[in-house]
């Protein structure tokens, strides 16, 4: 998690800084398989040089990036969840609770998916 330090020091709402390294710890302990970087200026995770989740701090959400793949594939569930979303985030508002759950089908989906991907984006 140092690799996260600063870039979570520098989120000035102390409310949001907690929730975006809760969600990073989570991530982080629960894939200890995966590699936390800074690319971007966000935190993201990879595996095999290639990525799986990334996470950018909004004024009003905290915003879950897993590709446009990962993003269809679980479109229904991200709206029950109450989030909404583009083709490529998922917004998060910071007073609504993170679907953990959810979270971790995303993460799995895409390293399954991407389990032969070369690339580091999917093509």
């Amino acid at each position: 998690m140092e690799v996260f330090t600063e870039f979570v020091e520098k989120i000035d709402n102390q409310q949001h800084r907690a929730r975006t390294e809760e969600i990073l710890g989570w991530v982080a302990k629960k894939y200890p398989e995966l590699q936390p970087k800074i690319a971007w200026n966000q935190p993201m995770f990879t595996d095999h040089d290639t990525f799986i989740i990334g996470f950018s701090v909004a004024k009003q959400h905290l915003a879950v990036a897993p590709e446009k793949a990962g993003i269809s594939q679980f479109s229904d569930e991200i709206i029950q969840a109450g989030y909404d979303h583009t083709k490529e985030l998922v917004r998060i508002k910071w007073d609504k609770p993170v679907n953990f759950s959810l979270l971790e089908k995303m993460i799995e989906f895409n390293i399954l998916d991407k389990a032969d991907c070369s690339t580091f984006w999917r093509k």
